[in-house]
């Protein structure tokens, strides 16, 4: 049986004729004739008898026609259940970055897209470059928000635009510092990894630095640093975001990391590369400076 026979059969039930049936489905008359016909031979039984100058439904007839008005309900609740579906994929959008690219780079991305996505159905995962890679993988986000050391490629399965090299810095109350002056200063660190990179950086002037406050938070960190507890080093992007009043940045030499947007390769076009796009242009506008 086809839909449009399913129709036909309901809208005779309905009406009552073959010709207000075919005025509801904007069908000729003919064509109507020709579905019942059809659904006839389909069932091997007589649908329809004539009744002075119209038609009625035999007991066959009436059964097809209440089991037909059930199945087009159905589908007609799943092609709308299908089409918000559908309507939400579109609009849903999910992200795993590092602290300072969601503070700085998602937000005003966003602003960029509302006009083509009103309705954006947002996820936001706070994540370290390697496991928001991996959550891209594993088609768990859409867009990750990473930092890398180098200019390596990611991988095939993924589609990477480079978006800027953020430098790192040192950040304490003395203008013009360096990592060698604070040999004997506390140090903050965040994650292990973010822990590794001080040390590598401390190692490289000679000495371990000695670790008095782990905290992930760019702006307690920096509060740390204001009241004198102790140095970080920080990258420009988390610069942005916190209060410079008391604060002094100065930049390592040689020392900065490399700020990518990454999607599946298997993604096609969409939110997520319109998206990336809207974050390329935000860095492009940013590095003109």
């Amino acid at each position: 049986m086809e839909v449009n026979q399913l129709r036909v059969i309901d809208a005779v039930a309905r009406t009552g004729s073959i010709t207000a049936a075919a005025e509801e489905l904007h069908y000729a008359q003919a064509s109507v004739s020709h579905h019942l016909a059809r659904l006839q031979e389909h069932v091997g039984s007589a649908l329809t008898a004539r009744r002075g100058r119209g038609i009625v439904l035999t007991p066959e007839g009436e059964l097809l026609a209440a089991r037909a008005r059930e199945i087009l309900r159905r589908l007609d609740e799943t092609h709308a259940e299908v089409t918000a579906l559908s309507r939400q994929l579109r609009s849903r959008l999910r992200i795993a970055a590092f602290q300072s690219a969601l503070l700085e780079l998602v937000p005003p991305a966003l602003q960029q897209l509302r006009a083509a996505y009103p309705d954006i159905a947002l996820e936001l995962r706070e994540s370290h470059p390697i496991d928001a890679l991996e959550l891209v993988r594993q088609n768990e986000v859409d867009v990750a928000l990473m930092h890398r050391p180098d200019d390596a490629p990611v991988g095939d399965d993924f589609t990477a635009v480079k978006l800027y090299d953020d430098p790192v810095y040192l950040l304490s109350t003395t203008p013009n510092d360096t990592v060698a002056n604070h040999r004997d200063s506390s140090w903050i660190a965040g994650c292990d990894r973010c822990q590794a990179g001080i040390e590598a950086v401390c190692l490289a002037e000679g000495f371990q630095p000695r670790v008095s406050l782990r905290t992930e938070d760019i702006n307690i960190q920096a509060s740390f640093v204001a009241a004198g507890l102790g140095v970080i080093t920080m990258p420009g992007t988390a610069l942005r975001s916190i209060d410079m009043t008391h604060l002094s940045a100065s930049p390592l030499p040689n020392q900065r990391r490399r700020v990518w947007a990454v999607t599946r390769r298997s993604a096609g076009p969409g939110i997520a590369h319109d998206f990336i796009q809207a974050v390329a242009n935000l860095s492009a506008r940013e590095s003109g400076r």
